[in-house]
């Protein structure tokens, strides 16, 4: 595992040079931000006294990584003001409250494009802007069960097996957010080209990703109902088996040449039953299970090491970084003592690199006042300590 990072906010990456302003939140956006300040840009948390509320240690919130902090009270007769002298100097603004908040904060898209008509305002919500839920709570389980994604997961006749908060918060909310962010800095930078406002909501994002399997659905090669298909544990060639010792491999060699290996190394290739039949798809994952629990997971990860079986053993967090392909890769770095996933993608001319622990909460304010040229952040700081 590879360390890294020296604690400077020099420029580096592909977005060295933008301006982020990200107002506190929890989630996808805060996700979102630190993913484009991965990616080189200087991206100013604008933090609320007193903090979110959410008891995470500040000094452990990895997703406030590579940022700095300001303390403003937008409730103060002085936030708003101070807030538009970040967003005149800004290109991106990333919010991720309930819609009408920021309005009535006095920093919505009408105040900050009107101080800043080139600005990407991006807004993260789960049900969006508009529409019969837009005001309503939610959190990723939710949005992810309208769409029909979680009805993909898990067992049939069990209930749909929860995927943590990956699937809606961050891959259809905070990527999906990004990528509307930079095609709208990428528009906001043409001639002619003006700021605008990114509506990303999750329901959208997370229905999105779905777009193969509906085009399965409707061609006839994807059945609605959960664990009766080839990608979600219907198919005993693409699932997981518990081993001897209670540990799991994940198995998918989907294509011929791949499963005739598979079952070689597995020592079922001359008795195994016709994988072609789904009739006897059962039989074969019965086979399959038998053979997995005769060994460990190292054992097994020992047979297929170096095949193209497509088997690989299940990790848990704490074991994937020690995992000697992503080792060799520095997928996962340390910095501060803290064991995280490195930046990604990867810049063969612009490298992106974690250089700074999780941003504590009003920490940078004198250096973003020097270098954004807002004087008023240390008044502000004054006020939300008095």
């Amino acid at each position: 595992m590879a360390t890294t990072g020296n604690g400077s906010h020099a420029p580096r990456g592909p977005l060295a040079g933008v301006r982020v302003v990200e107002l506190a939140g929890i989630g996808p956006g805060p996700f979102a931000a630190m993913l484009l300040a991965d990616l080189g840009a200087d991206v100013v948390r604008v933090d609320r006294p007193g903090g979110a509320g959410l008891g995470i240690d500040p000094a452990r919130d990895l997703t406030n990584r590579n940022k700095r902090s300001v303390l403003v009270d937008l409730k103060a007769a002085s936030g708003p003001g101070t807030v538009l002298d970040l967003v005149e100097r800004a290109d991106v603004l990333i919010e991720g409250y309930r819609p009408g908040v920021a309005e009535r904060l006095g920093v919505g898209p009408d105040a900050c494009l009107a101080r800043n008509p080139q600005l990407v305002y991006g807004r993260m919500t789960g049900w969006g802007q508009d529409g019969p839920l837009a005001e309503r709570a939610g959190h990723d389980i939710a949005y992810i069960a309208v769409t029909g994604a979680l009805s993909m997961i898990g067992k049939p006749g069990e209930p749909p097996t929860v995927p943590a908060n990956l699937l809606g918060d961050y891959a259809g909310g905070s990527l999906y957010l990004v990528v509307g962010v930079l095609a709208a800095l990428q528009h906001a930078r043409t001639p002619g080209g003006r700021g605008q406002v990114v509506d990303a909501a999750i329901v959208d994002g997370t229905a999105h990703l779905t777009m193969m399997i509906h085009g399965m659905l409707q061609a006839g090669g994807w059945q609605d109902r959960r664990g009766s298909n080839l990608l979600d544990g219907g198919c005993p060639f693409y699932g997981s088996y518990e081993t001897a010792d209670g540990e799991y491999m994940a198995v998918g060699p989907l294509e011929k040449r791949f499963y005739a290996e598979f079952t070689e190394l597995l020592g079922i290739g001359e008795t195994a039953p016709d994988r072609g039949d789904i009739a006897r798809w059962d039989e074969l994952r019965s086979v399959v299970a038998a053979r997995f629990r005769t060994r460990t997971r190292t054992e097994w990860t020992e047979v297929f090491d170096g095949s193209d079986a497509c088997v690989a053993p299940v990790l848990s967090l704490r074991e994937a970084p020690h995992h000697p392909h992503l080792a060799a890769r520095s997928t996962f770095v340390e910095h501060g003592a803290l064991t995280q996933p490195a930046p990604a993608p990867r810049f063969s001319a612009t490298p992106a690199s974690v250089h700074s622990g999780p941003a504590q909460p009003g920490a940078d304010t004198d250096a973003v006042a020097a270098d954004w040229g807002v004087p008023a952040l240390r008044t502000t700081r004054k006020d939300t300590t008095d």
